[in-house]
């Protein structure tokens, strides 16, 4: 951008060399300050600088500002070239001249009371009346331009608000101008420093940047400007380490020194620097001097100043980031300045005369008294940068008032309806259109809100330190919102990083920030525990879960739990299965061989048909154990385990039914011919009805009281985030009596034959019993200690394969042996061979054998 306006002004200055300026040039009035007409403009530029000590001062004009401010005088002079093209365009005011007084402020209140008193005063005269109505009273100007900051703009801003005289300020960007109770009257075409604090705090924010300080000069735009970051940065959770302000009036040397040590201090990387330009270059030369790297954010009273730019080792002190007023070239102005200054030389040649004395001059007559030595050398005070990009806001101040004017005078292209010369025109009649002036002006739209601010926002530029020079390059604009070139900072650290300023590193996801010390930007990060999860980034507290969802450690969200079963493609699905199809397969050729020698006396001993009604329970609890594998629901937890009890209930019954036999036959010889057939007739089948119809209550029982699967879920604490899902097995007083039913008949089977007589050279069925009863128990209640500290899951499976086992022992040490009589000793299945079992006849002791 900074090429470009290089690039410009050397184009318009090789057009004044081929006569290509417009013809009104040739008639330009070589009076810099002042020019008549039917209606004057009053202005008001740091023309000159302060030259006095004003801890002196002991009368009111002891006050002296004899040096040339180059940039207050290109300020003037583009007001006298605004008024001159405004005059020049007969549309805008027809047969109106436009008139102008500019008077310096030197920056200093007490300075820019005179002129402003003299534009108050009666028409011509330098008398200021005093009346009870100012209704009609006429000043001796229309409106004020200027002046160029905040501080002596509040000066006058309230006295001409009296007036209602209309003030547009290029310069004063205090937000404090927004009230119109105070300043009434006051306009401005640079955008307010709330406009620009905001600016500044979305810049930091677009680069992380929350650990900062802020810096601003001991007056009123310093100290708002300063207030208004610091508040907007609290508001973003930007953490405002250090405040500080530079002194204005005194030395300010000792207080710099402070605040730099304070900014080492605090090891901020960032600081925002809201101050004007003589405040400024005191202390960067402190920066200097303690060579001092940092990211500065410049406010627009210093971001382009001509004076800071130049100061030796200026290169050394970082990264500068700043913001200038969003502003338009005014094209013709170089030119302008450079036929000025011609055609100024060429009289002070042709008339000789000596330099007038400043010290016999007022002020408010001639308010540079050394410009008369100016020359066409000289007209290069208006190609700088800092003028190039502030110059629209003086021109477009004017171009403002003359279309109030233009409205208030009832103008159309050719003529006005009222005219000055005619009609009395007062400030405040000029007032409201001013207030409600749109125009374009060089492509720029400019019209003011309810506050006086315009609708202008900002350039962001960085400093390009290069061969001992500075330049400027614009990386971006702010109009209610910042973009930004990232490409084009060429940062001052190594390799271009984008520089961090934070207090604290950021938190990892699933972290929350415990703060330490007054300042949220510096804490401690904290993970969030399981059932707890971090909401917001910049969370306190974790937050906890909402019911039915939970979470792991260092969450950021909360889930609902997973549940997860014994499917069939499992590792431990398929083996149980294989066993069971193979325990299956068992119990089908025992059922097979049975089923052969159906009638035999050895089968008939062992029950006859109760004994396929055994095998067949026992099968059925075999297939009964695919509930245990798949994913469950309420109907298949709600057969689970009942049918997982009932059919061996059916096979120990029928065991038990065997087994009061055999203690009929070995207790009771006597009565055995008498009750064994009712045994083995009706008895044994109540006995089986019986037990299996306790078993049935007691199952049923167990399913009235236990919770369906649905509501066992939804009564869940969800304290996890998987969880095998198996039925439940509650009441587990229920559980316990159907399967303690079972180990009680298996008990009562066992205590019934393991001391039962050995029949001599006969089967001994009572052995079979004993071993299998015996075998079942043990392995159910080695189970119990086992499955009470399982998982879900291992309980599954230990059932599963307990029920297996369980079934085993019954098959193999019931079955088998009868089993492998049939196979191997076939022989052996006669009557005489189960005699005592088939007959009653009691069992012949061993003794009584050897006698015989």
């Amino acid at each position: 951008m900074a090429m470009q306006w290089t690039l410009m002004a050397l184009c318009l200055l090789l057009k004044t060399g081929h006569s290509e300026n417009p013809q009104w040039f040739k008639n330009i009035s070589t009076n810099l300050f002042r020019s008549p007409g039917d209606i004057l403009l009053g202005g008001l530029f740091p023309i000159n600088q302060l030259t006095s000590n004003l801890s002196q001062r002991v009368e009111p004009d002891d006050i002296h500002c004899d040096s040339v401010d180059a940039y207050g005088l290109a300020m003037a002079l583009v007001m006298k070239y605004t008024v001159d093209e405004i005059n020049a365009t007969p549309d805008l005011l027809p047969d109106v001249t436009l008139g102008f007084e500019s008077h310096d402020c030197c920056r200093q209140p007490a300075v820019i009371m005179k002129p402003t008193l003299r534009f108050l005063t009666t028409g011509s005269s330098d008398e200021l009346e005093v009346k009870c109505n100012y209704t009609e009273y006429m000043t001796h100007v229309t409106a004020v331009i200027g002046p160029c900051n905040s501080e002596i703009a509040a000066v006058i801003g309230k006295l001409l608000g009296f007036f209602l005289m209309p003030q547009v300020s290029y310069r004063a960007t205090s937000d404090e101008f927004s009230d119109k109770l105070q300043y009434p009257s006051f306009v401005r075409t640079v955008p307010s420093d709330r406009w620009q604090a905001a600016a500044m705090v979305q810049l930091l924010n677009r680069f992380g940047w929350n650990w900062v300080a802020v810096i601003g000069s001991d007056d009123e735009y310093g100290k708002q400007g300063k207030q208004q970051v610091s508040s907007l940065a609290s508001d973003a959770n930007i953490c405002v380490a250090y405040e500080g302000l530079i002194p204005i009036y005194g030395d300010p040397v000792p207080m710099i020194r402070e605040i730099l040590d304070r900014i080492k201090e605090t090891k901020v990387g960032v600081v925002v620097l809201f101050s004007v330009s003589q405040a400024t270059t005191a202390f960067f030369k402190e920066v200097i001097r303690v060579n001092m790297t940092a990211v500065w954010v410049a406010s627009t009273a210093w971001a382009l100043h001509s004076g800071l730019i130049t100061l030796p080792g200026i290169e050394t002190i970082g990264t500068v980031l700043a913001f200038a007023d969003m502003t338009q070239p005014v094209s013709l102005l170089s030119p302008y300045v450079q036929e000025l200054f011609a055609k100024l030389e060429k009289e002070r040649l042709q008339q000789g005369t000596p330099q007038p004395s400043s010290s016999s001059t007022s002020p408010l007559d001639n308010p540079c008294p050394d410009c008369w030595n100016l020359s066409s050398l000289n007209a290069s005070i208006v190609d700088t940068e800092l003028v190039q990009r502030t110059a629209f806001s003086v021109y477009a101040a004017i171009y403002s008032v003359a279309h109030a004017l233009h409205d208030t005078l009832g103008c159309s292209a050719n003529k006005c309806s009222r005219h000055p010369r005619s009609n009395r025109i007062y400030p405040w009649q000029v007032l409201p259109k001013l207030q409600k002036v749109s125009l374009t002006l060089n492509g720029a739209h400019i019209e003011f809100d309810g506050q006086g601010n315009p609708s202008i926002g900002y350039d962001l530029v960085v400093w390009i330190f290069q061969n001992n020079t500075v330049t400027f390059r614009d990386i971006g604009t702010f109009i209610r919102n910042i973009t930004i070139n990232m490409q084009s900072i060429p940062w001052h650290t190594g390799n271009s990083v984008v520089p961090t300023s934070t207090c604290s590193s950021d938190c990892q996801a699933g972290q929350v920030r415990i703060v330490k010390g007054f300042h949220s930007c510096c804490f401690d990060c904290i993970d969030c525990k399981e059932g707890t999860y971090q909401n917001k980034t910049d969370d306190v507290q974790c937050t906890p879960c909402p019911s039915g969802q939970w979470s792991t450690l260092c969450s950021t969200s909360c889930t609902l739990p997973t549940y997860t079963y014994l499917t069939w493609k499992s590792y431990e699905s398929v083996g149980l299965a294989l066993a069971g199809a193979l325990l299956l397969a068992c119990q089908a050729w025992v059922g097979f061989v049975l089923f052969k020698h159906r009638g035999t006396a050895l089968v008939s001993a062992a029950g006859g048909p109760l004994s396929g009604l055994s095998l067949i329970s026992l099968m059925g609890s075999c297939v009964s154990l695919v509930l245990f594998i798949g994913r469950p629901d309420d109907t298949v937890c709600r057969l689970q385990q009942p049918l997982n009890a009932v059919f061996p209930t059916v096979t120990l019954s029928t065991i038990l039914a065997i087994s009061l036999q055999i203690v009929c036959v070995t207790e009771f010889p006597e009565r055995a011919p008498t009750h064994l057939e009712n045994l083995r007739g009706p008895g044994k089948w109540v006995v089986v009805l019986a037990c299996c119809g306790l078993q049935m209550g007691l199952c049923g029982w167990f399913m009235k009281e236990g919770p369906s699967l649905t509501r066992y879920v939804a009564s869940l604490e969800v304290n996890f985030l998987t969880r095998f899902l198996s039925c439940p097995v509650e009441p587990v007083l229920n559980f316990g009596l159907m399967l303690g039913f079972n180990g009680l008949l298996s008990l009562i089977s066992f205590m019934c034959t393991f001391m039962a007589m050995k029949p001599v050279k006969q089967y001994n069925l009572a052995r079979d019993i004993t071993i299998s009863s015996l075998a079942y128990c043990v392995t159910w209640v080695i189970f119990i200690p086992i499955y009470a500290g399982l998982s879900d899951k291992d309980k599954s499976i230990a059932q599963i394969v307990v029920t297996l086992l369980s079934n085993i022992t019954l098959v193999g040490a019931y079955y088998g042996p009868k089993c492998y009589l049939l196979v191997k000793h076939p022989d052996l299945n006669t009557p005489d061979y189960f005699r005592t079992f088939l007959e009653g006849a009691p069992p012949i002791p061993p003794e009584e054998t050897q006698d015989k």
